[in-house]
């Protein structure tokens, strides 16, 4: 059961982004609920998963899996079934799914692209840690700087998104 209750629209702005974030998944789930209970923090959320997630050359396939890797390395169940449910929603198949979950180099994802995803998940267990090689093998990879940091981005999201899921304890609704 969730720490704080979900909040229901109380304003016209809150109002106008619940009906956006209804019209790109379908339903408001949980996670904007509570954050609407502070509107300017519902608002640049928004706008950042509409920038990280929506936009950005990497496909949305890497950064669905980037969000469950990352937020089954944090233990965040909510980020972990939502976006499962996602790569289900882009046509994921429970097969490869399962393949994902217990190794990705058997995936169906590009060299460069199991990097990137590998890269992510480092950097959220250990950013100190990651040797200037691992740079390197992304550049011989074909990584662009601008994949690097939206690969960064994706992390950087969800590491929030799982923090704060946990923190208040916000029911699944996936």
């Amino acid at each position: 059961m969730s720490r704080i209750p979900a909040a229901a629209p109380q304003t016209q702005s809150v109002s106008a982004i619940f009906t956006e974030i209804e019209g790109a998944f379908g339903r408001v789930p949980n996670l904007f609920k509570a954050y609407a209970h502070h509107p300017p923090l519902l608002l640049a959320n928004w706008n950042k998963v509409k920038a990280v997630m929506m936009e950005g050359s990497l496909s949305r396939k890497v950064k669905e899996t980037i969000a469950v890797q990352v937020s089954r390395d944090n233990s965040c169940s909510y980020c972990v079934a939502a976006h499962t449910g996602a790569l289900r929603a882009i046509g994921v198949t429970e097969e490869e799914i399962s393949v994902i979950e217990e190794d990705l180099d058997k995936a169906d994802f590009s060299s460069r692209e199991k990097a990137l995803i590998n890269f992510a998940r480092q950097a959220n267990r250990e950013p100190l840690r990651i040797p200037d090689e691992e740079f390197a093998v992304l550049g011989q990879l074909g990584a662009s700087d601008a994949e690097i940091v939206e690969a960064l981005g994706v992390m950087e999201l969800f590491t929030a998104f799982n923090k704060f899921l946990d923190s208040l304890q916000v029911e699944i609704d996936y």
